[in-house]
């Protein structure tokens, strides 16, 4: 069945980048509490982000992914990093990504544009904000906009 946006129901795959393991924790259980579990996939490293990107290693059957949540500021390597990489890759480059962290002055939120992020959010302050976002996110990012579909020939 199609959405009004001309996309299917399939449940769509979207991968939090998160390395504190309190925030990855909350994050799994307002997405239970909306039960949206079966799209969320939670990752703590950058190299780990990637690897399931790119579906390779213990990711080898990693679904598609369709949106990335990446935390700005990872141990391994930078949101900056990850998303030159993923820029960098045609078969991967249409992957929309939302950086989100917990501060950043201005000219770090510049440079997160300039690298081509779709969008740059502060991270909630409790699972009520976490849920706004969340709702939000699934409300435009998953329902509303128009993401483009998977092109095995390119891979």
């Amino acid at each position: 069945m199609a959405r009004s946006n001309g996309q299917t129901d399939q449940p769509r795959t979207i991968l939090v980048v998160e390395d504190n393991p309190g925030d990855a924790r909350l994050i799994r259980e307002v997405y239970d509490a909306l039960d949206l579990t079966e799209r969320l996939r939670i990752v703590s490293t950058g190299s780990d982000a990637l690897d399931f990107v790119n579906q390779r290693d213990e990711y080898a059957d990693a679904p598609e992914t369709d949106l990335v949540i990446l935390d700005w500021h990872l141990p391994d390597m930078g949101g900056s990093d990850i998303l030159e990489e993923l820029n960098a890759d045609p078969a991967h480059n249409h992957i929309p990504v939302i950086v989100s962290t917990g501060q950043l002055a201005e000219q770090e939120v510049r440079k997160v544009y300039e690298k081509n992020a779709n969008a740059c959010i502060t991270k909630p302050n409790g699972p009520d904000e976490l849920k706004e976002i969340i709702l939000s996110i699934e409300a435009f990012w998953v329902s509303t906009a128009r993401l483009p579909t998977v092109d095995d020939g390119n891979r």
